[in-house]
């Protein structure tokens, strides 16, 4: 991550569609703590669950055995959050538009769009294993 931060909370979790209900829990407090307006919140809490559920399904692919670990940073500017997995990675730059007339139809492709409309910025590192979505305050 570029900007200056400070690690507020985190949590490991197996990857199972379950874990979810976790990570919503955790949007929870962290916007809770933070006093973040419900705009925010709302965006968080789509933007980080569609994270976390590409981190189980793609980069995971369903293996409980293998974890999601979930940061929350956060400065007088800006609220991140880290989503890594222990995949072998993708390029976002290969992911197709899902604005695009032969995706339109298409039940899944939307998490990353999805990301990058909702968050201010979304950065990826590690080849793709760790995702930065980041909320200004």
């Amino acid at each position: 991550m570029k900007h200056q931060l400070q690690l507020i909370h985190e949590v490991t979790l197996p990857s199972t569609p379950a874990s979810i209900t976790d990570v919503e829990s955790l949007i929870d407090v962290a916007c809770a703590e933070l006093a973040l307006s419900e705009d925010v919140y709302g965006n968080i809490l789509i933007a980080v669950t569609e994270g976390v559920n590409n981190a189980i399904i793609h980069g995971n692919k369903l293996d409980a055995s293998l974890t999601v670990h979930v940061g929350v940073h956060n400065n007088e500017e800006w609220v991140c959050f880290s989503i890594t997995d222990h995949g072998t990675g993708f390029d976002p730059e290969a992911i197709p538009d899902p604005t695009a007339p032969e995706n339109l139809l298409k039940e899944n492709g939307r998490g990353i769009f999805l990301m990058k409309n909702l968050a201010d910025e979304v950065s990826f590192e590690e080849n793709g294993t760790v995702v930065n979505v980041c909320f200004r305050r």
